[in-house]
């Protein structure tokens, strides 16, 4: 697959040397350096199943009015992120199968506008979800530790300006790093970003599993139910679990990518690295399709009003 503009100078590192990218490159031409082919079909059908799957998202919850809270908005954006990947990543599809095949013929100043047009799709869907997963964390960290507070500190107009900033502040970077994206700094403050977002993550799930496991404890003592306490904490072992290795499998790979990029671009070993970089799109494309499972289909009331509306369809 075709990648575009600063996506494909990301696959080859720019700062290194034309004789040295040449001696790395035929020096990894062998065995498992030589990539892996992943058919255009697949981003197609990854991208349609996740533009509709965050679609009945966003509409159950534009249509159900008990879902009008600032955690089912911090849902919806992330959900709206995941649309902006899948969309950038159907029209970038469309017009390259269109372009291949003779069907549209583009003058070449065009093209590059486009590109860069898309290319500001991604990178803002890139840094507006990361954020959101960030302040989903942050949201449910509340719930639990201030919950008779939570409505006083997470009022409707405070998750309003925090959405309002992550997507200004999402546009703002992804129109810096279009314009500076051949700059190292601006991949350090990228791979930054994303370090910063892990920890986050790590921090407050961390602190909420162990939070319910001493209220699951507590409980047990006093009813003597020990089986009930190992059931729960499993329980939680295992949500804790996809939660965080979904986010380290579906945006690590990508984000080492960058860190060997800055490191060490003519390294044989990180040359190999480099040349599964459409793997590592893909990750990112099945990241839009499992956000869904496990930050919105898992409500009770979200699935009863995606029934309806599935139902009142027939």
């Amino acid at each position: 697959m075709l990648t575009l503009a600063p996506l494909r100078l990301l696959r080859e590192p720019w700062n290194a040397s034309e004789g040295n990218q040449s001696n790395a490159t035929a020096g990894a031409s062998s065995g498992w350096c030589q990539g892996l082919s992943i058919p255009n079909e697949l981003f197609l059908t990854l991208g349609l199943v996740s533009l509709v799957e965050n679609l009945l998202v966003v509409a159950a919850i534009l249509k159900n009015r008990n879902l009008h809270s600032p955690t089912y908005y911090f849902i919806c954006c992330l959900t709206v992120s995941d649309m902006l990947v899948s969309i950038s990543n159907l029209v970038e599809m469309l017009f390259m199968l269109l372009m291949e095949h003779g069907m549209l013929v583009i003058h070449t100043s065009i093209v590059r506008h486009m590109d860069n047009i898309i290319d500001m799709l991604i990178c803002s869907s890139v840094v507006s979800s990361l954020s959101f997963l960030g302040v989903i964390a942050v949201d449910r960290y509340i719930t639990i530790f201030y919950a008779l507070r939570y409505h006083s500190i997470m009022t409707l107009q405070r998750a309003v300006v925090t959405m309002a900033s992550i997507w200004l502040a999402s546009t703002v970077s992804s129109t810096v790093f279009i314009t500076y994206y051949h700059n190292t700094t601006i991949l350090l403050c990228l791979i930054g970003f994303f370090l910063f977002m892990l920890v986050l993550m790590l921090v407050l799930y961390i602190h909420m599993f162990a939070l319910a496991r001493r209220h699951l404890h507590s409980i047990s003592s006093q009813q003597k139910q020990p089986a009930v306490y190992r059931g729960s904490s499993l329980k939680g072992a295992v949500t804790l679990t996809i939660i965080l290795g979904v986010f380290f499998i579906c945006w690590g790979p990508f984000f080492f990518h960058l860190i060997l990029i800055v490191t060490c671009p003519t390294n044989p070993f990180c040359t190999c690295f480099f040349s599964y970089f459409n793997l590592f799109l893909i990750l990112i494309i099945c990241n839009s399709v499992i956000d869904p499972l496990i930050y919105a289909f898992r409500s009770q009331e979200l699935r009863r009003t995606l029934r309806e509306m599935v139902l009142c369809s027939w």
